[in-house]
């Protein structure tokens, strides 16, 4: 294995623990580093490994949230807790709509939509969207302040948004987030149950790209995998932190700009310079 292809993969880990919970579109972003940073892998495998490395960030938010999310209580005798319990009902009602077009048109996004030109539109238009919910709702109060205030009709409508993400460089965060404060949804809340929202996605996102590429990996393969995904835990959990801390005190704004910057320098890019 060259030192060199694990310093990229290491990158790629990087990027994709920063990115995969910071509105910006992690898939986006890696599509776009992929265009300056090639592994020497086949097309097919980098495919999956976009989509798997993924479970990294899956177990940051399993590890910070384990107390929300773990339903059941041994303390004292065993004992099931129905907040959370209900909690994982909710969830499940919002993954039914991507989980169904995903399945549906996985190999449509993959041919059409994983391209630079796509990412880099996205970026943009989500930007805008970000900073127009911003100013809309500045000096209004959310309805949605716990967790346990979240309807199941409220679960339904933010799986409605996170459809918007099955396009390269939306962000699935984003997309949930920007439909969870539209419907009333603190940001805190908003983000929280995204975060929660991510595990079955991205664990069914996985295990479908693992079933079309096959569980036969080379020893070449594995390690690349196996980096990129711990790099991505460990990264992901300093990320859920920082976005935890900053949405305390400031709004999402920040964000909107860095996507429609980040889209134009793409879209330049692309069409003056590697056109």
């Amino acid at each position: 294995m060259d030192f060199i292809e694990i310093l990229k993969v290491i990158f790629l880990g990087i990027v994709e623990g920063i990115t995969e919970w910071l509105p910006v579109s992690s898939t986006g972003h890696m599509i776009l580093v992929d265009e300056f940073i090639k592994l020497n892998m086949t097309p097919e495998f980098m495919e999956m490994f976009f989509v798997v490395i993924q479970l990294g960030a899956i177990m940051a938010v399993v590890c910070l949230f384990w107390d929300k999310l773990f339903p059941f209580e041994f303390k004292g005798g065993f004992k099931v807790k129905n907040d959370t319990m209900n909690l994982w009902f909710k969830i499940v009602v919002a993954c039914l709509p991507a989980a169904v077009i995903g399945l549906l048109f996985d190999d449509v996004i993959d041919e059409y939509l994983f391209n630079p030109l796509t990412v880099a539109l996205m970026l943009i238009i989500y930007g805008v969207l970000f900073i127009v919910v911003e100013n809309r709702n500045k000096g209004r109060r959310p309805v949605i302040n716990d967790l346990t205030q979240i309807t199941y009709k409220f679960a339904f409508m933010v799986g409605v948004f996170q459809l918007l993400a099955l396009v390269p460089g939306t962000s699935r965060s984003g997309a949930t987030i920007v439909g969870a404060i539209l419907i009333g949804a603190s940001r805190y809340v908003a983000s929280e149950f995204t975060f929660f929202l991510a595990i079955p996605v991205m664990l069914g996102a996985s295990l479908l790209k693992i079933l079309k590429f096959g569980f036969v990996f080379t020893s070449a393969e594995a390690i690349i995998l196996g980096t990129g995904t711990l790099v991505a835990f460990f990264v992901s959990i300093l990320a859920i932190k920082f976005l935890m801390g900053y949405i305390k005190k400031h709004d999402f704004k920040v964000f909107g700009w860095y996507r429609i910057v980040l889209g134009i320098i793409v879209l330049a890019y692309f069409w003056f310079i590697a056109a």
